[in-house]
């Protein structure tokens, strides 16, 4: 039996303190600050050098919400870090199972999210909290959703970390074969970007005006869409056909060529891995490698911790890092005998071919987490 209930009914909220951001440090001798851009993370690389009101300190497993921008609710992750203000803690009260309380809040907050979508920078202010109302089943029932829905993230998170190790296993086996650029302890030949591709150029300098029709459109990828390391094609845009054939027509990557985030996240690099017509933004550019060198190679090579290391010494611009084309070019690497590169080339695509297995075991425990979701919160 299901009962509509407000959220200061069921559970105690703390609002965070204003702590004076002259006594923010780097020290980690002092305490952790909690911002909101922590939250999700569970930790903070932020520390406090002042004094602070002791009802403030965190323990951890607290619950916490993050009430601007992207409205995350988490489980902080240790214990003496500070209160922060714009991040409060949700305390379940007699009667609440307070993982419950944690799957239904993530559901009404993204629900909150959609309603300020227009919004610049979101706001979740306190007056929405306190008349925010859920459906509460008896604790019984409570506990057995929470139970089932805790299982099935828990079995997500395993495979997320079984692919993080496996795309350990590929970078383990790069520096293992080819070693490091800077001992360079096999002698091989250091050459650079602009060297083993042809003329690298970026996407479009025009500004993207997207379109809703998927039929007549024409498939339209920026910096955001590689930032995990390969290119994430379930969040397409789209462009008007004619405004591509017009104005944005610049370059045409094909399979096996390689994109490369120049801001945001820099430097992290993926292969074109599908036979697919589209065209970039100028937030990314493009690596078509010479037969000296294999994509797989090159892939890894830019993606290695040395090539990320010149990279951060070439970013220009403030606010938002941007990496220009020109360092792009003379960025080195090394480049081992194609033979070798090859032999690697093999490897990855063995390792992929597992990763292909998890990743679909993960897709479908999401769909099916997913939908219990929808079912117990609508």
């Amino acid at each position: 039996m299901m009962e509509m209930k407000k959220l200061t009914d069921i559970c105690d909220i703390q609002y965070g303190y204003a702590f004076d951001s002259k006594c923010f440090t780097e020290d980690s001798s002092y305490p952790q600050l909690v911002r909101i851009r922590d939250v999700k993370k569970g930790y903070s690389e932020t520390y406090y050098s002042g004094d602070y009101p002791k009802e403030y300190i965190l323990t951890e497993g607290d619950l916490l919400i993050g009430m601007d921008g992207e409205f995350n609710i988490a489980r902080w992750k240790c214990s003496g870090a500070l209160l922060n203000q714009r991040v409060c803690k949700l305390t379940a009260k007699v009667g609440t199972n307070e993982e419950y309380l944690r799957f239904a809040m993530s559901k009404s907050l993204k629900e909150i999210e959609k309603r300020t979508a227009f919004v610049t920078v979101k706001h979740l202010s306190a007056k929405e909290l306190n008349k925010l109302e859920l459906d509460v089943p008896e604790l019984s029932k409570q506990d057995k959703i929470a139970d089932t829905l805790s299982r099935l993230e828990r079995i997500i998170e395993a495979r997320e970390e079984e692919l993080e190790k496996l795309d350990d296993l590929i970078k383990a086996r790069f520096v293992e074969m080819f070693g490091s650029i800077y001992d360079n302890k096999y002698g091989y030949n250091v050459m650079t970007l602009q060297d083993v591709c042809e003329p690298i150029k970026d996407g479009t300098h025009q500004t993207p005006t997207y379109t809703e029709d998927t039929v007549n459109g024409f498939k339209f990828l920026s910096s955001k869409d590689v930032t995990s390391g390969k290119v994430d094609w379930d969040h397409l845009k789209y462009i008007p056909e004619e405004l591509h054939n017009e104005l944005y027509k610049r370059i045409s990557p094909r399979k096996g060529d390689i994109l490369l985030a120049k801001n945001g996240t820099t430097g992290v690099a993926a292969i074109v891995d599908r036979d697919e017509v589209f065209d970039i933004y100028v937030s990314l550019a493009l690596l078509k490698p010479l037969e000296m060198v294999t994509a797989e190679y090159l892939c890894s090579a830019v993606n290695s911790l040395e090539t990320k290391h010149q990279f951060d010494h070439s970013l220009k611009g403030i606010g938002v890092p941007n990496l220009h084309l020109g360092e792009i070019k003379k960025t080195k690497i090394i480049v081992p005998p194609i033979e070798l590169q090859k032999q690697f080339a093999d490897f990855v695509h063995q390792v992929d071919k597992s990763k292909v297995v998890v990743q679909k075991a993960l897709d479908e425990t999401q769909i099916l987490f997913n939908s219990l979701m929808q079912q117990y919160f609508g």
